[in-house]
């Protein structure tokens, strides 16, 4: 396979990609998403840094870096012209539109059935305090767009909530306030890979936070059959080839899926566990192109 890793540049986790690709035989480039430039009747499609994206047999998305709305909206109306020329895009565009955005990924969730926390989504302070009050009063805010616990916040003061959402407002954000669910500090990440569970790790922290970015213990662990299944649903439901689904057992013992992560990170999850996930995305990047 010729394939071509898009994203934010060389980093580990592109390193682990092209390490995997040349190591089974495969040819590999690593390309910047922000080098990307079309041309429409008179030149290259799609190329970034002056590489023909065309000519891939496989486009592999690492992440999406954050850029304006212009920006974003032709990076992914690129991947989609791509997509329909016949290049073969991983993640696609489509699922990469669903899990990126946390109210779209929530709102397919819930609407396939999956236990997902409740949720207000708004433009106003006014009403986001009025959410606040009908989740019981104790939230988590979080951006509509983000990784890595950034931007999170828990709030269960009305005054710290007034606060916080008139300072949002000014900056003409879109409110995302979820119900907070006591959890014990422990939260499970799942990587899916095709329709699979590749390997899973439960977070631990001394707070309400358990993104392994922000300091949280991981270890390896076996799923439950349950607990799977609700993986397996959550990835089909947005489209992903590979994710990291988020999941979450209240102290009452109801699951929750929390998120669904299109462009997932897997540096503690393979501390953890020892698996070779990037060797593992090549083989199963191999079998699939194989059918």
């Amino acid at each position: 396979m010729h394939v071509a890793i898009i994203g934010a540049g060389h980093g580990w986790h592109t390193d682990e990609l092209q390490r995997a690709l040349e190591a089974r035989g495969h040819r590999c480039a690593v390309l910047p998403i922000r080098g990307m430039a079309a041309w429409v009747n008179g030149g290259p499609p799609l190329s970034s840094r002056g590489v023909a994206l065309d000519d891939f047999d496989v486009v592999l998305v690492r992440i999406i870096p954050r850029g304006s709305l212009e920006q974003t909206i032709f990076r992914m109306d690129a991947l989609h012209l791509l997509e329909a020329r016949g290049v073969r895009v991983v993640n696609c565009a489509k699922s990469i539109e669903r899990t990126v955005d946390k109210y779209y990924t929530s709102a397919l969730l819930a609407q396939a059935g999956l236990p997902t926390p409740r949720t207000a989504v708004c433009e106003r302070s006014a009403d986001a305090l009025e959410a606040f009050a009908a989740l019981g009063g104790d939230v988590v805010v979080k951006p509509l767009f983000g990784s890595m616990g950034l931007g999170m916040v828990r709030i269960d003061r009305e005054e710290v909530a007034y606060r916080v959402f008139k300072a949002l407002e000014v900056e003409r954000a879109v409110y995302y306030v979820q119900e907070f669910i006591p959890h014990g500090g422990r939260d499970i990440r799942a990587f899916v890979l095709g329709n699979r569970v590749l390997a899973a790790i439960e977070r631990r922290a001394d707070g309400w936070r358990t993104n392994v970015a922000r300091g949280a213990e991981a270890r390896p662990i076996h799923l439950t059959p349950e607990q799977e299944e609700l993986c397996l649903r959550a990835a089909q439901v947005v489209g992903t080839e590979y994710a990291g689904v988020d999941l979450l057992t209240g102290t009452d013992g109801s699951p929750y899926v929390l998120e669904v992560n299109g462009v997932p990170g897997w540096k503690g999850l393979q501390a953890a566990t020892g698996i070779d996930v990037a060797t593992e995305i090549v083989v199963y990047l191999e079998n699939s192109e194989a059918r």
